[in-house]
């Protein structure tokens, strides 16, 4: 999988630009305010159909203006692809691929694999279970349709039970037979999505601990499991069993909504336990398990995007980091930084093909 060109118009920061890439490593550097991540998250958009640090499409718009464009070339297998984002404010957002507007955004995940690795990361150990689900169902939903398919039909259901729970509570009501069919319906997909994640995680788990040993380069033991309400009990014997609860809450307290991945170093929780260091080498590790299973499931080479991460990682790291994927021949690169020199010398010492693309001169 290759990016070839980029075309954004009033995308973010920029008002129209165009660039060129290169088939292995782009280094596209710049001050601070000059667009660096915007482009990355650009390319994360095509591939995602909504941005990866903002997902309110309307927020994404130039300053002042009423619409974006995003138009990516790809080649992928040896074909040409291209694929159009745009969205006008008051409208739904339009993408497509070789000028054939997709039905439905959700037909398109999984054409394009992107890996992005920034420091906005860390949110996936300090901050809440919805930040992993979300990092695993992405994961999935790139391999299985209907996987993503079921997901959304349960967060669907669950929205439906949530006001009949907010409605009975409003109007001191209560209907049964309502809130029967929706158990049976939030209970016949939750064991598909229980059973894929559960799978996912074992096989996950597996490219992650060897990532993190070739990053670390230590005998350091990590995991990750897979927490859920469903291995208690079926989802249906769990809501009858927390009505009361939902009822005083008014929304639904159990389910594969509410599952969680845990991170481990050793056998403690790397969120209380792990030093900066090795918080840092896990989430490394995370992305990099994340393009191998990707590789490995849908038999393309991810294009990979690090974000800023040379003011967050020391020299050595990062050196490790390009090394290992110059070394694998991982596949298209686009690395962002504020300094020019610090990029190309990194890159000097890995690889012979690259292209520097600096925004200070270009915009």
């Amino acid at each position: 999988m290759v990016l070839n060109s980029l075309s954004l118009i009033q995308y973010k920061n920029f008002e129209t630009a165009e660039f060129q890439f290169d088939e292995k490593i782009n280094c596209i550097v710049g001050e601070n305010g000059k667009g660096k991540t915007n482009i990355l998250d650009s390319i994360y958009h095509l591939a995602y159909t909504k941005s990866y640090f903002n997902p309110i499409t309307s927020q994404n718009v130039l300053h002042g203006k009423d619409f974006f464009v995003i138009d990516g070339h790809f080649n992928k297998n040896d074909k040409s692809e291209k694929v159009l984002v745009s969205f006008k404010k008051g409208q739904k957002k339009i993408v497509k691929r070789n000028a054939k507007v997709y039905d439905r955004l959700k037909e398109h995940v999984g054409f394009i694999s992107v890996v992005i690795i920034s420091p906005t990361d860390r949110d996936l150990i300090m901050e809440g279970s919805d930040i992993r689900r979300k990092f695993m169902d992405g994961i999935i939903a790139q391999v299985n349709q209907n996987y993503l398919n079921n997901l959304i039909k349960y967060n669907g259901v669950l929205a439906q039970r949530n006001a009949l729970l907010k409605y009975f509570s409003a109007n001191k009501t209560f209907d049964s037979t309502t809130l029967s069919i929706y158990n049976e319906q939030l209970s016949g997909l939750s064991v598909d999505i229980f059973n894929e994640r559960k799978h996912f995680i074992q096989s996950f788990s597996a490219l992650l601990k060897s990532r993190y040993q070739d990053i670390c380069q230590k005998e350091e033991i990590v995991n990750i499991s897979y927490k859920s309400h469903l291995f208690e009990d079926d989802l249906s014997q769990l809501l009858d069993k927390n009505l009361q609860k939902d009822m005083a809450l008014q929304y639904t307290s159990v389910g594969i909504h509410k599952d969680d991945l845990i991170f481990h170093i050793g056998d403690f929780p790397i969120k209380k336990f792990g030093s900066q260091g090795q918080q840092k080498s896990y989430l490394i590790a995370l992305k990099f398990a994340q393009y191998d299973y990707l590789k490995n499931e849908k038999g393309v080479k991810p294009i990979m995007l690090l974000d800023d991460i040379f003011d967050k990682l020391d020299d050595k790291r990062v050196n490790h980091i390009i090394s290992m994927i110059t070394r694998e021949d991982i596949g298209q690169l686009f690395i962002s930084d504020t300094h020019i020199e610090r990029t190309e010398n990194v890159v000097k010492q890995n690889a012979n093909q690259y292209k520097i693309i600096n925004l200070d001169n270009d915009n």
